[in-house]
This record gives structure tokens, sequence and C-alpha cells, in this order.
């Protein structure tokens, strides 16, 4: 593939902003390479058709990593217990989520005493969603990148490290990283990154990494990075913190 290389992350169900994000860049998937780092859902009003959209960009050539957004609802719906499934739908927009698949809230909120009590949730769309996110790939590199939803462990490298590593690690990363290769990630909006609530830019530290999480669900901006050339573009968000 001859054309540009695309990055963008942390989408969280903004669906509107993500498809004029890929209007805005004139993305051809016959030429160009989309990366997605993760973050599909949670928060944000349209996560199933979120996810739909991003299964759609993946059958035509686009590359899609797992966030930790991702690896909640895994938690929540397959791999865990009560307190992942209270983690996600509680503190982490999952409520949200399970609403874009047409739960409704006396569906979602079963309770017993102060403890939620996990539901059995039956929609063909999320056990495929669901198929799908336990296919995402964890990271992707290139002879000169590494793509991932969050980071690397200092002293290791992606293939060493693991699942909850590459899509949760923050500031370890952030200020430990001295890997040869440039990463990509998002996982942590840039506005904490540069220590400026206003700055929802990309952030370019100086150990070779690059966060684009512009915050879009909090009010900020869907980034999106021209890995080549170094150009970013975005799409500012409406929404309100």
């Amino acid at each position: 593939m001859s054309g540009r290389t695309f990055a963008i992350s942390d989408i969280h169900g903004e669906l509107e902003l993500l498809e004029r994000l890929l209007t805005h860049i004139h993305y051809n998937p016959a030429s160009d390479q989309l990366v997605l780092l993760g973050d599909y859902i949670d928060r944000g009003p349209q996560s199933m058709q979120t996810l739909e959209k991003v299964m759609e960009l993946r059958a035509g050539g686009a590359i899609v990593l797992m966030g930790n957004h991702e690896d909640l609802m895994l938690r929540a719906l397959v791999e865990g217990g009560e307190e992942d499934w209270k983690r996600w739908v509680v503190r982490n927009g999952g409520y949200a989520t399970l609403q874009s698949y047409g739960f409704s809230d006396r569906q979602l909120r079963i309770e017993t005493g102060e403890q939620y009590r996990r539901p059995e949730l039956r929609s063909e769309t999320l056990e495929r969603h669901l198929d799908f996110i336990r296919s995402l790939d964890l990271y992707y590199e290139t002879d000169t990148h590494i793509f991932v939803h969050a980071g690397i462990p200092p002293g290791k490298t992606a293939a060493e490290s693991d699942r909850s590593e590459l899509v949760w690690i923050r500031e370890e990363f952030h200020k430990g990283y001295q890997g040869a290769k440039t990463v990509i990630f998002g996982h942590t909006p840039t506005r904490g990154l540069h220590g400026d609530p206003d700055d929802d830019g990309l952030y370019y530290g100086s150990n070779r990494i690059i966060g684009i999480d512009g915050g879009a669900v909090f009010g900020g901006q869907l980034n999106v990075l021209d890995v080549g050339s170094g150009e970013t573009y975005y799409i500012r968000s409406e929404r309100k913190d």
C-alpha cells in the first residue's frame, strides 16, 4: 500500500465525529492504511453503531486494535464476575453502551441491596461484537513505529507485554519509554499530558512517544495523525464536559 497511514484513537461512541473526520481527510481504503487504536465504545451515544462501522473499516483493510474499554466490556460480559460488571456499567460508561444495543433501563438496573447483579443479556448483535472484540490485536508494529492503545512497559517489547499492560499503562510508559521506535498511542487524553485543559492537540514526548487521544467524548476533539507527513487533523466535539 503506497498511500498515507492514518492513526485515530478513543472514538468512544462518537460515530458522527469519526465519519466526519474520515470524510475530512478523504480517506481511501484502496490506497491509505488506517490504524484504529481502540476505545470504540462507552460514554458516547452510539457505541454499537461505532463498532459496526469499525468492523466495516477492518473488512476494508483497516488495522483495528483493542483498547481498555473493550477489555472492560469483555471482562464484564464474558470473562469476569459481578465486580467487573459493576466497574464497567456503573463507573466506565458501559451503561450507555448497552443502551445503544436497545437494552432498557429495566433490563439493566438490576440491583440487590447496594450491589449490581449482572443480568442475562441476549442479543445477536452484541454476541457478534464480542466475537469481534476477542479477535482484536493488541498492537501493530512497522520498521519505525509501534501503534498501541495505552503504551508499552519500559524494558519490554510489545510482544513481551500482556494485554492489561498494553491497554491500561499510563505514567510509567509516558516517562519511562526508551525504545528505538516511535510509539503512537491513545488512552490518556492529551490535555492531561500537556498539563493544559484547553489543549487537545497531539502530544509529542521527548522520548519518541506521540499521544493522539483528544478527549472527544469529554468535549475535546477527535484527532487523526498522518504518520508519514506528520500532518494532523481533527473534528471538534460539540459535547460539553
